[in-house]
């Protein structure tokens, strides 16, 4: 490891540790070095509050004056909640600017490079380039696309199967790997599933670990059959977001906004249309979406070619029958040539299950 990927893998260790807290803002960290000496470090916090490179400046003071900052995204170059990251470099007397990445907003992409060189600062782009790309996977789509970063999760059994016969599924994963999907909720900015585990379960669909935060809750119900009496109805711990079709009920949409519920007709007849879900929250701000829905859904979206990432936890069991639900349903595919591939697959061992990350690629 060169120095340049050594203080640049320390910005982007602390502009992970930031994950879940930035949204819709990228995640950026930023060291600042004079002399061979580590001055000022950074992370960007929170929407609204100063980006990591002013965090770095503020820290490091006078001892910026002809030091190298190393930034995991290309320095920002327009005024908006905060002004721009680049004329504050420049200010701050710092002569050479090591970047990760360019910004992916084609309108921007390039800007706050050309102001650090109009100002005579060297800059150096694509240190570490492809780790600070797949940490803001979700900034990437969204800033470029305007709709959520989607990730499937599902825990079943090596079999496939994600309850048995009987519609009994507590537990088929470890607590570590429940635990786990805890933190999976903290990071996203929204959590979706089908109306139909919303009345077999009544799930809470909350963050149940230490200053977590509860994500919005998607529920996909085609007409409104969702019972009053259920947890996302009623807790108030998160809002609660009903997508429809057009064959819904209207007494119960407005009896449902009387209660707080946010209700949101679709164009599909029968169905709820995944493609207008995803356009709507990309319209609200939401930046990434946590998929636990059930095999039905769960196809739907992988059929629309909306799933960005797969998240399978593999519990090491076995449960049998034709009639026990899997993961994936949906109508399938005809060949096998036509499967979705999992690409940059990654497996992680998770107390007795296994974590298994992928990304599919849709080719046809």
């Amino acid at each position: 490891m060169t120095n340049h990927e050594f203080y640049m893998d320390l910005a982007i260790k602390n502009a992970q540790a930031m994950k879940g807290q930035t949204d819709p803002n990228p995640l950026v960290g930023s060291v600042i070095v004079t002399e061979n000496r580590i001055v000022g470090v950074g992370a960007h916090l929170k929407t609204g509050e100063p980006h990591a490179e002013i965090h770095a400046i503020r820290m490091a003071g006078e001892n910026a004056r002809g030091g190298t900052i190393y930034v995991t995204l290309e320095p920002c170059s327009h005024h908006g909640r905060t002004g721009p990251c680049a004329v504050a470099i420049v200010e701050a007397g710092i002569t050479k600017v090591i970047i990760a990445t360019l910004d992916p907003n084609p309108v921007v992409s390039g800007n706050g490079v050309k102001i650090l060189e109009e100002a005579g600062i060297e800059v150096i782009v694509g240190v570490l380039e492809e780790s600070s790309k797949k940490m803001n996977e979700v900034f990437n789509k969204f800033i470029v696309k305007k709709t959520p970063f989607v990730t499937l999760k599902a825990g079943i059994t090596l079999d496939g199967k994600i309850a048995t016969h009987s519609s009994n599924s507590k537990w088929i994963t470890s607590e570590e790997a429940r635990h786990d999907v805890h933190q999976l909720r903290n990071e996203h900015m929204a959590i979706l599933v089908g109306v139909n585990t919303v009345i077999a379960d009544n799930p809470e669909l909350t963050t149940r670990i230490a200053n977590g935060r509860n994500p919005v809750r998607i529920i996909l119900d085609s007409t409104l059959k969702i019972p009053l009496d259920r947890k996302v109805i009623t807790d108030k711990l998160a809002d609660t977001w009903i997508f429809t079709s057009e064959n819904f009920d209207i007494e119960k949409k407005s009896l449902l906004e009387s209660m707080s519920i946010s209700v949101f007709p679709t164009s599909g007849s029968k169905q709820v249309n995944p493609k207008e879900v995803m356009r709507i929250l990309g319209e609200k701000g939401i930046s990434s979406l946590l998929i636990e829905g059930g095999g039905t859904i769960n196809a739907a979206f992988l059929e629309n070619k909306l799933i960005d990432k797969a998240i399978i936890y593999i519990a090491p069991k076995l449960i049998g029958g034709q009639q026990a639900p899997t993961f994936l349903e949906g109508s399938g595919i005809d060949k096998m040539a036509d499967a979705v591939d999992l690409l940059d697959a990654d497996i992680i061992k998770i107390g007795k299950d296994f974590k298994f990350v992928g990304y599919p690629s849709y080719t046809i």
